[in-house]
């Protein structure tokens, strides 16, 4: 039997259902997945349990990988010398390099005697050094899925992962081709693009009731409260729309380091009651919200393609979105929704406003002679509903990355149950 060891930061994680959905894929393929965290993840009751976690790792494991790395020093010698001596890395993030090579040992022991044939790591962050030393040590393939983020902002040692890894899932066209320009020594072969989705009503299903536009432009904002996210952004372009005195009431939905931030901005900007911080909300409840939208917006400095973009498209919302990174291959300008210059607030309020004018037609509102606009506006929501379906749903993707995964790490005399070797990159 196939065994794959799939590493994360943190896993389970809220935030990255799919890491769960894609385990649970190789798993119904017949593929024996050993799930595995760096940090202990929160107790839950409705997602896999790690089988490894190595915040928890006993003494005798540390020093068992200290052994491991004296012996096989000939594994891991020339990753000791790039972070020792070749880069632009700091000093700070050189001692975590090492420390991380140390942890890359420590799960190189625990997988000791697991017969595993293959190793991947979700996300180019940390995890990723730690899950390829432990390949080294082992001999067995890695892997790694590369989003946002982890490749364009947080992505020390990215050129050796890439270098070292036997492919390289990404999860849009635009990622492969930043990666392929910016690390030439990168075979085109190596970098695969695999789509992430969500799942989305069947065609003539009977979806919840939308709440009607009254007048009031109604945003909300979903994604973890950090920097990268830019929601100091929206809430300053609500202040813009308070002075103008438009009305319009904005939810932030999500946890995180900046959340007091944002609140004193909320303050100081004179949004309590206009603007407001939801925290977490389960996925139970993101329906309700949803359909008491008008218009989902996406600030963020660096994104992959978001799943909350998708999630709102999915349920026919408009959305409204910095034309960055791989978003454009989702938010079609002007025909699956809408997109504004990366951190131009101008644009981004004209671009309010311009929804706000369709919304009014729609829902008769304003002149006749402007229907046809609120006509267009509903074809919008229609055809972003249909892009949806046809390139981001979960279950069709869910398959491509399997037959995809399993096409690179399965030996070729292995069969496995459902594994289509003929592929087609997206």
């Amino acid at each position: 039997m196939l065994t794959v060891a799939n590493l994360a930061n943190l896993f389970p994680s809220p935030i990255e259902p799919y890491v769960v959905d894609q385990i649970e894929e190789l798993r119904r393929r017949g593929v024996r997945v050993i799930a595995a965290s760096v940090r202990r993840p929160k107790p839950t009751t409705n997602a896999i349990a790690p089988e490894i976690v190595l915040q928890s790792i006993s003494l005798m494991i540390l020093l068992r990988a200290v052994w491991l790395c004296l012996s096989r020093w000939q594994h891991i010698s020339d990753l000791v010398w790039r972070i020792v001596f070749r880069g632009t890395e700091g000093p700070l993030q050189r001692l975590k390099a090492l420390l991380h090579t140390w942890l890359g040992a420590c799960f190189a022991v625990l997988l000791e005697g697991q017969r595993v044939d293959h190793i991947h790591v979700h996300h180019g962050y940390f995890g990723s050094w730690v899950g390829m030393v432990a390949a080294r040590l082992l001999h067995v393939g890695f892997s790694l899925t590369l989003h946002g983020s982890d490749l364009l902002v947080r992505n020390a040692y990215v050129d050796v992962k890439l270098e070292d890894c036997s492919f390289c899932l990404t999860i849009s066209e635009f990622n492969r081709r930043y990666i392929l320009e910016r690390f030439p020594a990168v075979t085109a072969k190596k970098v695969l693009v695999s789509r992430l989705g969500v799942k989305v009503p069947p065609p003539g299903v009977v979806e919840r009731p939308q709440t009607p536009y009254t007048g009031r432009l109604r945003l909300l904002a979903v994604g973890r409260l950090q920097p990268v996210k830019n929601h100091a952004f929206l809430i300053r372009a609500c202040a813009e729309l308070a002075r103008s005195d438009i009305g319009f009431e904005c939810a932030i939905a999500g946890v995180g380091p900046e959340r007091q931030n944002l609140a004193q901005l909320i303050c100081n900007c004179g949004l309590v009651g206009k603007v407001d911080l939801l925290g977490y909300v389960p996925q139970g409840q993101m329906e309700a919200l949803y359909s008491h939208t008008d218009v989902v917006v996406l600030t963020s400095h660096s994104e992959g393609i978001p799943l909350v973009l998708m999630e709102a498209m999915a349920r026919r919302k408009i959305v409204l979105a910095p034309a960055i990174t791989g978003i454009p291959e989702l938010v079609l300008p002007g025909k699956t929704g809408f997109l504004y210059q990366p951190g131009s607030m101008p644009d981004f309020i004209e671009r309010l406003l311009f929804i706000r004018l369709l919304l009014q037609a729609r829902f008769g509102r304003y002149p006749s002679h402007l229907v046809s606009a609120g006509q267009q506006l509903e074809w919008m929501q229609h055809a972003a509903q249909v892009q949806v379906r046809q390139n981001f749903e979960r279950e069709k993707n869910l398959k491509s990355f399997a037959d995809l995964f399993l096409s690179r790490v399965a030996p070729p005399t292995e069969k496995l149950p459902h594994a289509n070797l003929v592929l087609q990159q997206i």
